[in-house]
């Protein structure tokens, strides 16, 4: 009963690998899926947010995430603040899947996509680190092609997360994003055959 961490910078190809490993029987957990649902509307963590930052709330009562973007983004202190709050309840919430996944199915290969893994979650045992790596300029170049950044603004966003190096530090296992889809599928391929045990 594999529990495996996937973790990349943004445009590492990341979210490729979690659905081919979906693909191929993988219950894969999204961090990024369950922050949006503990800083849902009438949660607590949503009211706390709103305590420590003031105007981040749209009408309906829903985070306006680009207004707190705004407030962190750049901000050291402001953005540790944010993940003070945010980071206990993805966990918590995070291990209760991972518990019932494992209940449901004691051979499960369970993956936890969590991009902030550096940041956030470096030193709880895995029982394998995968990393999506891809050099940063193939992937400012993803942002600028796929999401519309500038060459500038792409850059930032890649600063602004943890070094490749400080990913890498973490590897069990390094997947190359940077060729074809093909590559890609035949790295995920041997990885499969390693945490669920078929030859």
């Amino acid at each position: 009963m594999p529990l495996v961490a996937l973790t990349g910078g943004i445009a590492s190809g990341k979210s490729t690998i979690a659905k081919l490993l979906a693909e191929r029987g993988a219950v894969v957990v999204d961090a990024d899926a369950i922050v949006r649902e503990v800083q849902a509307p009438g949660s607590a963590v949503l009211a706390a947010i709103a305590r420590e930052f003031g105007e981040v709330l749209q009408a309906d009562g829903a985070l306006d995430r680009a207004a707190l973007g705004a407030l962190v983004f750049g901000n050291p202190d402001r953005l540790a603040a944010l993940n003070a709050l945010v980071h206990p309840a993805v966990r918590a919430e995070s291990e209760r899947r991972f518990a019932e996944a494992f209940a449901s199915d004691p051979g499960a290969v369970v993956v936890y996509d969590v991009p902030l893994l550096a940041e956030a979650r470096g030193g709880d045992a895995w029982d394998l680190v995968v990393v999506a790596h891809a050099p940063e300029d193939v992937r400012v170049r993803r942002l600028v092609e796929t999401r519309g950044l500038s060459e500038d603004d792409a850059r930032a966003r890649i600063g602004s997360q943890a070094s490749d190096a400080e990913r890498l530090a973490l590897a069990d296992v390094v997947i190359d994003t940077s060729t074809t889809l093909d590559e890609t599928r035949r790295q995920l391929d041997e990885l499969w055959q390693r945490v669920s045990g078929t030859r």
